[in-house]
């Protein structure tokens, strides 16, 4: 069963974009396990149902995806703009509980993401590393934000003449991180990683990246930085470029790491 529609959020003041994916041999349970799936920059609530073969992927799983809606807010309380950061992490999973017969236990959440949605399931995962069993990483970007902010500091003008496309993620960063582009500990995936690998309960860790990818280097020197803290942790690269094409198959193998 798909379900899309909207629902209102307090947090947003607004009704936002939501897909629900419920497979069919979800029957006989008590409550069941989730998966919040993120989209990208580019995405919406719809992207993974329609690039994707994700009914096929979960057609026999045992989980309700959930699939929510933040624009380009890279998974912030916007400075300029909305909480979807509080929407997400706190609001959603309420939402989703009492709507959906769904499980609060860890071990039966998961949150999966692809590029700014590969951030925001990190960020999500290590924000609240008890709430979380299991977190997939596809190809995501931004894990060294401190330092692409840093060096957009001191060169927005010349980033932004790159083309429309430049110009257009200044402008988003600007609205999440405001004019002078300064973040925080809880922006920042390594050190939440930190913080967390200090937690009694953390969650397992699957992250993967193309070889073609243009975020492969970053991604390597992440997965060097998490090999030195107590997770769970796996990290794979294979051919493939930032694209649906690689998306899909990463996508299967994350589900099967769950």
């Amino acid at each position: 069963m798909v379900l899309q529609g909207n629902v209102y959020s307090e947090t947003l003041t607004i009704r936002t974009g939501l897909s629900v994916f419920i497979p069919d041999a979800l029957n006989g349970r008590d409550d069941y396990r989730v998966i919040y799936l993120l989209h990208g920059l580019h995405g919406d609530n719809r992207m993974w149902l329609e690039n994707t073969m994700l009914p096929v992927f979960a057609k026999s799983g045992d989980a309700v995806i959930i699939m929510p809606e933040v624009g380009r807010s890279f998974y912030t309380d916007m400075k300029h703009g909305y909480r979807y950061w509080s929407y997400v992490s706190e609001e959603l999973p309420r939402i989703c509980r009492r709507v959906f017969n769904i499980s609060a236990k860890p071990e039966d959440t998961a949150v999966i993401g692809c590029s700014m949605g590969g951030y925001g399931a990190l960020k999500t995962a290590l924000s609240k590393p008890a709430a979380f069993g299991f977190c997939g990483a596809i190809a995501p970007a931004c894990l060294f934000l401190d330092e692409i902010l840093s060096e957009l500091r001191k060169s927005a003008e010349k980033y932004s003449k790159t083309g429309t496309e430049a110009t257009a993620i200044l402008n988003d960063l600007r609205n999440i991180f405001g004019e002078d582009l300064q973040y925080t500990a809880s922006d920042l995936i390594l050190e939440l990683a930190k913080s967390a690998g200090d937690a009694p309960s953390r969650p397992k860790i699957y992250t993967v990246c193309g070889t073609e990818d243009d975020l492969l280097n970053e991604n390597r020197r992440f997965d060097a930085e998490m090999r030195k803290l107590p997770f769970d942790w796996t990290y794979e690269e294979w051919s493939g470029a930032h694209d649906w094409f690689f998306f899909n198959a990463a996508l299967e193998k994350t589900l099967k790491n769950w």
